[in-house]
């Protein structure tokens, strides 16, 4: 069945059975390799996107919760003025190691200081404690953070407030 989704700026059709993982449609019709399959239950992180302005997991998401709906993987995020700010930040204070898990934890950040550009401490933690890291960059992803939090204050975006 075809499936309409507006992905990375432009509305895309996806050809997958309605219940399949919309990972699967990002990284084999859609050519979108920044998106990683890590655990295939929800629990690592590496396979977030954002659905319109959420970050959730795609390796559980059905396709069908995708219909109609807005997809932004980290290669479009990075490219906003957000994300780069973020990206920047996670490169200057060399926060990926071996860089599998840091596409889902960029975009989960990048939603949430599309949310907010001066997150509270227990937000930042709660959004990463959605992510799993192996090789224990945890101290220089928490560097970017606050070097993204210190450069985005002196910005004047126009960030999204959930109500």
């Amino acid at each position: 069945m075809l499936t309409p989704i507006h992905f990375n700026g432009a509305w895309q059709s996806v050809e997958a059975d309605q219940q399949s993982p919309l990972l699967y449609a990002l990284r084999h019709q859609l050519q979108c390799k920044g998106t990683r399959f890590g655990c295939g239950s929800g629990h690592c992180g590496a396979c977030h996107v954002s659905l319109n302005g959420r970050a959730v997991a795609s390796c559980d998401t059905p396709v069908e919760s995708a219909a109609n709906q807005t997809v932004e993987t980290v290669e479009h995020l990075v490219a906003s003025q957000v994300g780069a700010v973020v990206r920047q930040s996670f490169i200057d204070v060399q926060a990926a190691q071996c860089g599998y898990c840091i596409n889902g934890i960029l975009v989960s950040l990048i939603v949430m200081f599309q949310q907010s550009s001066q997150p509270e401490q227990d937000h930042v933690l709660a959004v990463l404690d959605r992510h799993l890291c192996r090789c224990g960059a945890h101290s220089r992803i928490l560097k970017a953070v606050d070097l993204a939090r210190q450069r985005l204050a002196v910005l004047d975006l126009d960030v999204r407030v959930d109500v």
